[in-house]
């Protein structure tokens, strides 16, 4: 807040100033001879608000209140968009595996695109976070994202979801509304477990795919739409259209750009990695401080098979931070169907009394966990190389050391 006219800095060389070293600083000028060019030129400089004197308290009090609570939500958005930038950058997409650096290259590659995107991968693997990951990243991340599971509705609500409708179209239809693809217009449009879709649907998509345009359930008009579309599934479309459950025309138009995401039990290495990442997560929403996981309990999470992917993975951290009370996470905390995976007991903890050299302790985890990657992968070094994110020579020399060449 400052005056005016002043003996050696007048206001609006203060408001300059201040705006230069602190922009989002809202500034008030007084003034006891005020005129309406003092005034605009003022606003145009990027101040907040103009008072002519004799100033009312409860007047300033008011300007005030308002000025530091645009201040707030200003501050509120810009935490928000960074919190925005840090959830759906790369990095946010956690795994060290080879095949997910491929993934990010792609995306990378993909996002500032128009082309549409097919992303395959078993429940659970992250399907979602890729599709906003591609549309955060892209020129369409200031409008909307929005997301349709084609397998959670019936064909009749599905095609009305997706493409609105008119007033009369059916009973109960007692005016007109808009569909997902008119609600994304300029942005996109996430299709998930696209394969679900019926014949008509499949046709409609074909149409909006290659025309851009369609019209809503019950009306005459053409709707004419841009958007992006990204779709995913957990099934085998190609299969699929072998079958004739599928339309070739459309797998052929949305399989241009195709992102594979490998199953968690594939990749063993980034295990470690996401259970942090999640731990970290999970404290902090909850309001807890844990500090770490101990060895043997990595073990275990290592070791299991994740049927239900990183999806399971989060859980499984979210439960454990929820349940303990310690400052790490003990295989205690994790629920009994991660203990004794394929029928194998997890062994009994060492003597904690007991100290061992660290390369020795290590063995034992180590020599497991490479053991169960390579029954996985169906004796692939080179696929249990890149699971495990370590290069096959390494692999070969530890799978000699534990004498595991001939077995696998």
């Amino acid at each position: 807040v400052t005056d005016f006219n002043m003996p050696q800095v007048d206001g609006i060389h203060l408001l300059r100033e201040v705006k230069a070293r602190h922009p989002d600083c809202p500034v008030i000028l007084i003034t006891g001879y005020g005129t309406i060019e003092q005034a605009v030129e003022a606003i145009k400089l990027g101040a907040y608000d103009y008072i002519s004197k004799p100033i009312i308290d409860e007047e300033m009090k008011v300007v005030i209140a308002r000025a530091v609570e645009q201040s707030r939500l200003r501050s509120e958005n810009e935490n928000l968009r960074q919190q925005l930038d840090l959830r759906y950058s790369f990095g946010s997409i956690v795994g060290r595996d080879s095949r997910m650096q491929r993934v990010y290259d792609t995306i990378a590659l993909v996002a500032p695109t128009k082309a549409n995107v097919l992303i395959l991968g078993e429940s659970g693997t992250g399907k979602t976070m890729i599709a906003r990951a591609i549309h955060h990243n892209s020129p369409r991340r200031t409008a909307r994202f929005v997301e349709v599971n084609c397998g959670a509705l019936p064909e009749t609500l599905l095609e009305s979801e997706l493409f609105g409708y008119e007033r009369g179209a059916f009973t109960g239809a007692v005016g007109d509304k808009p569909g997902k693809f008119q609600i994304a217009h300029e942005g996109s449009i996430f299709l998930d477990e696209i394969s679900n879709s019926s014949p008509v649907l499949q046709m409609k998509l074909l149409r909006i795919l290659q025309e851009k345009e369609f019209e809503p359930v019950g009306g005459r008009d053409t709707v004419k739409v841009d958007v992006r579309v990204i779709l995913a599934t957990n099934a085998d479309l190609a299969k699929l259209v072998s079958e004739g459950r599928f339309r070739e025309d459309l797998f052929y138009r949305i399989n241009v750009v195709a992102i594979h995401l490998p199953p968690l039990r594939e990749r063993v290495g980034d295990i470690p990695l996401l259970a942090a990442h999640f731990l970290e997560k999970c404290s902090r929403e909850n309001g807890k401080r844990i500090d770490g996981l101990t060895g043997e309990t990595i073990e275990i999470l290592s070791a299991y098979r994740w049927p239900g992917n990183v999806r399971e993975l989060e859980n499984v951290i979210e439960r454990a931070v929820v349940l303990t009370q310690n400052h790490e996470l003990t295989p205690a905390d994790l629920p009994p169907a991660l203990l004794g995976q394929d029928g194998d007991a997890v062994g009994p903890a060492a003597d904690p009394d007991t100290i061992v050299p660290l390369r020795q302790a290590l063995e034992g985890p180590e020599r497991r966990i490479i053991e169960r990657a390579l029954h996985r992968l169906g004796g692939s070094r080179q696929k249990t190389a890149e699971a495990l994110d370590i290069n096959r020579t390494t692999l070969f020399n530890k799978m000699r050391k534990y004498d595991l060449l001939e077995k696998f």
